[in-house]
């Protein structure tokens, strides 16, 4: 039905029907059409109706655009008050023809004066004008959405494709601190990557996944990251959602947050420590990470996956989110807060 309706608000063919439909309508009933009974004064009405309809179609056409592409408010509407003016006369000389004095079209005296004509030409002038440039900017508006969609869209993509191999990097080189130290557990660790590799490629195409499913991908980083450091690094991780199921988010947002707290919060050998909460209420998610800061670290970051996940915060939340990140020498913290969508 929705489908349907859009089609015929977005087809040329059909708003020109309705308007016309709408404005035709109005003028039969403001000339009380239904109490006439011959057929040469509904010819009349008809007629009456084109030579409206005409002054209508001049306005927009050639009036019309000096308003609107010639920003030239005041010639406009000096021009639409004489149009106004000659047409008015036009009608009124036509009904004082010999053709018209036995149609009865106007039944009281005061429909055949000048200013009653004046009056039917302004009258039906905004009744046609009026829809025809709701329709208009009413296309215009959609265009404009929808180039605003397609263009935040191809951002996106772009970005998840600057994010996915930034991910499989820090990933692989996780792998390979593992496999130096304990390359007996290497083999479990490799089904582990190609099932976070499975769900990035899966993700990857799709606009929105459950909330469950990324808390899931999460949790499975955090234990690869535990299998790596987590004999020397305290690594603590929470999430509590309010209602399960209910919730569907952008697929890898938050894992650039955690992977950066990894990353930078335990490149050295002194005790560390990498804390994780994300908790969901209301359909308000938190996300807490804090992570603690080496006196020295050899590790160079050129913050691509930080960077990405704020262009992509920007571009599906706008101003409705929160992003606080401290940096106090001794702890990296990072709350993250926005609502989340429901599942229809």
């Amino acid at each position: 039905m929705n489908k349907k309706f859009n089609d015929i608000m977005e087809n040329k063919w059909w708003q020109e029907i309705a308007v016309v439909s709408f404005s035709f309508t109005i003028y039969t009933l403001k000339n009380d059409w239904m109490l006439f009974s011959s057929f040469v004064s509904i010819l009349m009405g008809i007629f009456f109706y084109c030579i409206l309809y005409m002054h209508a179609q001049f306005n927009r056409f050639f009036i019309l655009p000096i308003l609107f592409k010639e920003q030239r408010p005041l010639a406009y509407i000096g021009l639409t008050l004489l149009g106004v003016f000659v047409f008015s006369i036009v009608l009124y000389e036509i009904t004082d023809l010999d053709m018209f004095a036995k149609c009865h079209l106007y039944q009281n005296s005061h429909q055949r004066s000048y200013v009653y004509q004046l009056a039917s030409v302004l009258g039906t002038l905004v009744c046609i004008l009026s829809p025809i440039i709701v329709f208009k900017f009413y296309r215009i508006n959609k265009k404009q959405t929808d180039e605003t969609l397609l263009f935040n869209q191809m951002q996106l993509n772009s970005l998840k494709g600057q994010l996915n191999p930034h991910f499989l990097f820090n990933t692989f080189n996780t792998l390979y601190g593992i496999s130096l130290e304990f390359p007996e557990r290497t083999p479990d660790l490799i089904m582990k990557v190609s099932q976070l590799m499975r769900y990035q490629l899966e993700s990857n195409n799709k606009q929105c996944v459950s909330l469950e499913d990324e808390l899931e991908f999460i949790n499975s980083y955090i234990q690869l990251e535990k299998e790596r450091v987590g004999y020397r690094c305290d690594i603590t991780y929470d999430s509590k959602i309010d209602n399960e199921n209910a919730y569907k988010i952008s697929p890898m947002l938050l894992i650039a947050f955690i992977e950066n707290a990894f990353k930078h919060g335990t490149c050295a050998i002194e005790k560390c420590f990498v804390r994780i909460i994300i908790t969901v209420e209301n359909g308000l998610l938190h996300l807490h990470v804090v992570n603690s800061i080496p006196k020295k670290t050899d590790v160079v970051s050129t913050k691509i996956g930080l960077k990405n996940t704020i262009e992509r915060l920007n571009l599906i939340y706008g101003k409705e989110y929160q992003l606080d990140i401290k940096d106090d020498k001794n702890t990296y913290i990072v709350d993250l807060k926005l609502q989340l969508k429901k599942f229809v």
